[in-house]
């Protein structure tokens, strides 16, 4: 059976390797003093140091004795650091320059921030994971997060370590908290530039992009660290003069990594600002695949979770385009137009533009014709708050589609949002009490809904029939 370390084979034979070996390093070490060119004031100490640490472990491995193991462990681990030029003494003289200002010590992979200040990467990503936005030596303002490699330091502090005669160790891969390496950040940074390419190679960039952003939550924290990633992104769409020029799949790709990124809570801000983000996602819903359409549909949804995104979306026109793809009709994107239109109509100001642009009439066909009863009763039933909205619900036969589903549906939220909107078109529209009356008269409808629905639904019943009472009363007492 094959032994994986030294020490597990005979032990006269591991020890006499054992001496050997300190040995000819306690030789490498006597040489490497012998030669040292310094004073006797700047001699290297550290190699003094190891020296000693050598010797008594060449004793303690002749004594036989029980610390024999930890003294051998301690060495290897100093000869370790001092071959993986990370030990103190070996970097003491080494210049200020090639030192990081966070870690004080020499700089094993060296990068420049926004501010042109050079870091060591291991220590100033653990910075910017911290969620500070300012240069640590500077205390500007970062512009972005994304960290440049800084060769010429990276040669510099190389050569310095040559002309001492200690290796200096090659790039390690960071994985930082998300388990991004700085190979996946050069990734990012080479498909963006890709974006600015030939058309096919903009397709593979953005069909990988969005497979990425899909797959690693990582990748899309990627992009909310700088303010030029989603620009570089949306390039290919903004080149185009017309809607005629970009190809299909490219627009889907793109469109639907915004989405993957909008995902990301971070990100949501961001990618809502970015001045060109909404307009092309508008433009996607015009002129889009049906896929793209139902994907720019979901991404002003996702982006619509923040209060001052619903303002933007809703101030840009995002409304009109949502209720045209609605009146489409293509069950494919439907759930995600519906998700989308209610979640802006919760801002008082969206609910005045989604009746302007036809909400009304379009919610209505929907419901009439069974298609997502829940989503688009529930945006009909935020809609009365609008006075618009509620009198051309009763012109365009509102009532009698609502008591009719009333008496269909089985779910206690849908009969609510219908007793809802009935007692908001009671209060505003006499006009329509005669065909309550009736329907009450012939089937109970609203008494039903009164003694079994939701505490809600109990109520708002109860406040029509009182109030179709009352009328009934004062026509009697006329």
């Amino acid at each position: 059976m094959a032994k994986s370390g030294v020490f597990e084979g005979d032990p006269i034979v591991a020890a006499a390797k054992a001496t050997m070996d300190l040995k000819k390093e306690l030789q490498r070490l006597v040489k490497a003093i012998v030669e040292d060119s310094s004073s006797e004031d700047e001699i290297e100490f550290g190699l003094i140091d190891r020296a000693n640490q050598t010797l008594q472990a060449l004793k303690e491995l002749k004594e036989g004795g029980k610390q024999r193991s930890s003294s051998i462990r301690k060495l290897n681990d100093s000869n370790n650091r001092s071959s993986n030029g990370s030990s103190a003494s070996i970097w003491a003289s080494c210049p200020q320059e090639f030192r990081c200002p966070l870690s004080k010590e020499l700089m094993r992979d060296p990068v420049i921030l926004s501010t042109g200040q050079t870091y060591d990467r291991a220590f100033i990503q653990k910075w910017l994971k911290a969620g500070n936005r300012i240069c640590p030596k500077t205390q500007q303002v970062l512009s972005h997060t994304i960290l440049i490699p800084n060769n010429l330091v990276k040669d510099m502090i190389t050569q310095w370590c040559k002309n001492r005669g200690v290796q200096f160790p090659g790039p390690i891969q960071y994985a930082d908290e998300d388990g991004l390496t700085e190979a996946d950040r050069d990734l990012f940074l080479s498909l963006l530039k890709k974006m600015q390419s030939t058309q096919s190679e903009q397709k593979e960039a953005a069909r990988t992009l969005r497979s990425l952003t899909k797959r690693m939550p990582s990748f899309r924290a990627l992009f909310g660290e700088s303010l030029e990633s989603i620009p570089q992104l949306l390039t290919p769409l903004c080149q185009t003069k017309s809607q005629t020029e970009i190809h299909p799949d490219l627009q889907e790709d793109l469109i639907t990594t915004l989405l993957n990124l909008s995902i990301h809570d971070n990100n949501k801000k961001l990618v809502a600002e970015t001045p060109m983000v909404i307009p092309l996602l508008l433009d996607a819903l015009r002129f889009g695949t049906i896929e793209t359409k139902t994907n720019a549909a979901a991404t002003l949804f996702t982006l619509s979770a923040l209060d001052s995104n619903k303002s933007l979306i809703g101030k840009l026109g995002a409304l009109k385009p949502l209720i045209d793809l609605l009146e489409e009709g293509h069950p494919l994107a439907m759930k995600d137009v519906a998700s989308a239109i209610f979640i802006l109509c919760i801002q008082h100001e969206n609910k005045a533009r989604a009746v302007r642009d036809g909400a009304v009439r379009a919610l209505l066909n929907k419901i009439e014709n069974r298609v997502h009863v829940d989503e688009f009763l529930a945006t009909l039933a935020m809609l009365s708050s609008n006075q618009k909205a509620v009198e051309e619900m009763g012109d365009l036969g509102a009532v009698s589609c609502l008591l009719s589903l009333i008496k269909e549906t089985n779910c206690a939220r849908n009969k609510e949002n219908c007793i809802a909107v009935l007692y908001t078109i009671c209060y505003y529209d006499r006009t329509k009490w005669k065909e309550m009356r009736e329907e009450e008269s012939k089937y109970g409808t609203l008494s039903q809904v009164a003694q079994n629905g939701t505490s809600r639904a109990k109520r708002k019943a109860n406040g029509i029939l009182d109030r179709l009472n009352r009328a009934i009363n004062l026509t009697h007492t006329a």
